[in-house]
């Protein structure tokens, strides 16, 4: 499982406002990141930008392998059952889903609209997981889960990346995992903890709605840069 991911020196405009300046990044094979931060600091908009989904206001970012993304967008037609919303994902990706192991097999004839917060969390997991992407790009996944499927997902990010993969995860929330944290506050255009030159770097790097949630970036080298 093939799997890079770099950011040089990226900023993130929306609007008038000017979220975070100067991120860089490097993760490698087996190698996550937690993004940590306030409702409205940016985390959601690095996290498309790491995806191609947001162009950065400066900056130019780097991809290795295929990336898969989960936001708050589920990305399953709420019209039918939810085992008809995985079969439709399933015939495009070819990967098997872990049903049982994510508590989706007795769900399979609920219509997607009546599915808990937890529920269509899960079902968006067991889509990541069939697309076999070595890039994972989670934003909030542990909200509306309870402590058992908190559980379940520190567990499969575990298991990616001891598989060679890596991720990224944005949330509020602590990960029991071994994650390197970026408080992204840090790199806010307005923090005093900024270089001068307005560039910074994460301490310690690596080596190295529907179309937001599951993007498809190829199985090659694929990059994107401010204009």
């Amino acid at each position: 499982m093939q799997a890079r991911l770099a950011a040089r020196d990226i900023a993130c405009r929306r609007g008038e406002r000017l979220l975070f300046a100067g991120l860089s990044l490097t993760l490698g094979p087996g190698e996550a990141l937690h993004v940590t931060g306030a409702n409205g600091v940016g985390k959601s908009s690095l996290i498309r930008i790491l995806a191609g989904l947001l162009r950065p206001f400066a900056g130019a970012v780097e991809r290795e392998g295929a990336a898969g993304l989960i936001d708050e967008r589920h990305a399953l037609d709420p019209e039918v059952p939810l085992g008809e919303a995985l079969r439709f994902w399933q015939a495009l990706d070819g990967g098997e889903v872990p049903l049982d192991r994510l508590g989706l097999a007795d769900l399979l004839d609920v219509p997607v609209r009546f599915l808990s917060t937890g529920q269509k969390k899960r079902a968006a997991l067991a889509r990541l997981m069939a697309q076999r992407a070595p890039i994972w790009l989670l934003d909030e996944p542990l909200n509306g889960l309870d402590s058992k499927g908190v559980a379940l997902v520190e567990n499969l990010i575990a298991e990616h990346l001891s598989g060679g993969g890596l991720a990224v995860i944005a949330s509020h929330q602590p990960l029991a995992s071994d994650a390197k944290e970026l408080a992204l506050a840090e790199f806010a255009a307005h923090s005093p903890s900024r270089c001068p030159s307005g560039t910074a770097s994460l301490p310690g790097e690596g080596v190295g709605g529907w179309g937001s949630l599951w993007v498809r970036l190829g199985l090659g080298r694929s990059s994107l840069r401010a204009r």
